[in-house]
């Protein structure tokens, strides 16, 4: 992993837009994204990026010789240390190009990697980024070695000293991952006890999700007041944030903030941070932010709908779209996709950054994830102090009268609220 302490590390971007590849993006913003997601790194500077057009993948150096060479000269005269491919880059791709170009190779992949171990906060997230760092490396082991077969002779079909290195290599990171996975399993332990814990109190959980920078901790900050970072960045946040937001309804809610989703997110990446985003598999509601200014904002939420599936995300969990910043929009547009809102259900126009559409927000998850309540009268005796005390702190009582034998309190309650008074009144 990159570390703060050291230099800054002069990068260079690559694209390879390959049209053989049948999810092909557009080469432009792809490029912009990559490199939106090295600036999310602090200790890099990016010198440069462009797109490599390819009608097909070479297998041993990924582009073509002549590719390669004019290549190597633009590194060489920007003095670049580390090359940043936006892609799948074998081992043999990255071992041939690192000793072409005498630069540090990272994929899409590795990248992703790097941010993430830069922004995990939580054990559990630092836990999660160094095993799919490990599995991630241990795939980087693939004829690693194959130069030190060359210290011996003999023949082919023995395994020589650099076949005993990379095994061992091997086994020292499959040692590694088993430890990794024990502490995590006490950590998801432990979680699972916290949910367990919070799902006797019967607050629903609303899940922010969304494509990466689209918003979503600026507005966990509004509705929450909490000061979760929140920056025009890639992965600005990575673990889950929760805090609990009373609604002008009175109703009280969970308010869960994730890490972003992205395009071509590794499968590895999303099975390890399965737990990270398990929050969401148990929300009540979740939250689609959107940035409606991003010119490929369809794309992008069809990737978080892609990624939602492929979580598990219960299909009668009910979701509702918001679309954010409406500050970046022109007037025309801004007034555009106001209508366009309005008349589509289950779709709500905001910025979080001024507030703009956040009263109808939480109108609408009021709506969503209020608990039907009953109004009753209820009599109790001057000795029951405790249960009257924890009436009120409910704020369930809506008129009280003061009778020779007790207290006569008309209650406005749900059923949960009712059967916990029960067992405070027995």
């Amino acid at each position: 992993m990159l570390e703060h302490d050291r230099p800054v590390t002069r990068a260079w971007v690559l694209h390879p837009d390959i049209k053989a590849d049948p999810d092909r993006r557009d080469p432009d913003f792809a490029l912009e994204e990559a490199v939106s997601l090295a600036a999310a790194l602090p200790d890099l500077t990016v010198e440069g990026a462009e797109i490599v057009r390819l009608p097909k993948v070479q297998p041993g150096m990924l582009f073509g010789s002549g590719k390669i060479a004019e290549l190597k000269e633009r590194l060489t005269g920007s003095e670049v240390e580390l090359v940043l491919i936006d892609g799948h880059v074998s081992p043999i791709q990255q071992r041939n190009l690192e000793k072409e170009w005498k630069v540090k190779i990272l994929d899409r992949t590795g990248l992703i990697l790097e941010i993430f171990g830069d922004r995990a906060r939580t054990r559990e997230g630092v836990l999660q980024v160094e095993m799919a760092a490990l599995s991630y490396q241990r795939s980087r082991l693939v004829r690693a070695w194959t130069h030190l077969e060359r210290q011996r002779g003999g023949l082919g079909f023995v395994g020589g000293p650099g076949e005993t290195q990379q095994e061992a290599d091997r086994r020292a990171i499959d040692t590694q991952l088993l430890r990794l996975r024990r502490q995590l399993d006490k950590v998801a332990r432990t979680r699972t006890l916290h949910r367990a814990a919070r799902a006797k109190v019967p607050y629903p959980v609303v899940a922010l999700v969304g494509y990466t920078n689209a918003g979503k901790s600026t507005l966990f900050n509004r509705l929450t007041g909490a000061e979760v970072l929140a920056k025009d960045m890639l992965f600005a946040t990575l673990d889950p944030t929760m805090r609990r937001v009373v609604l002008p309804s009175g109703d009280e809610v969970i308010l869960s903030d994730t890490v972003g989703f992205i395009s071509a997110l590794p499968t590895e990446l999303v099975a390890a941070f399965r737990a990270t985003l398990e929050e969401v598999l148990d929300a009540d509601l979740i939250l689609h932010l959107r940035d409606i200014s991003h010119p490929q904002t369809e794309e992008q939420a069809a990737d978080v709908r892609t990624i939602l599936t492929s979580l598990g995300v219960a299909e009668e969990v009910p979701v509702l779209e918001v679309w954010n910043k409406l500050d970046r929009l022109d007037p025309e547009a801004h007034e555009a996709v106001t209508v366009q809102a309005a008349r589509t259900e289950g779709v709500l126009a905001v910025s979080a950054l001024t507030g703009e559409g956040l009263g109808a927000l939480v109108d609408a998850v009021s709506d969503r994830v209020s608990v039907p309540r009953v109004e009753e009268w209820i009599e109790l005796p001057f000795e029951a102090g405790r249960a009257r005390a924890w009436l009120f702190d409910q704020g369930v009582v809506q008129d009280e009268a003061q009778g020779e034998g007790g207290w006569r309190l008309r209650v406005l309650w749900t059923e949960v609220q009712k059967a916990r008074f029960g067992k405070q009144a027995g």
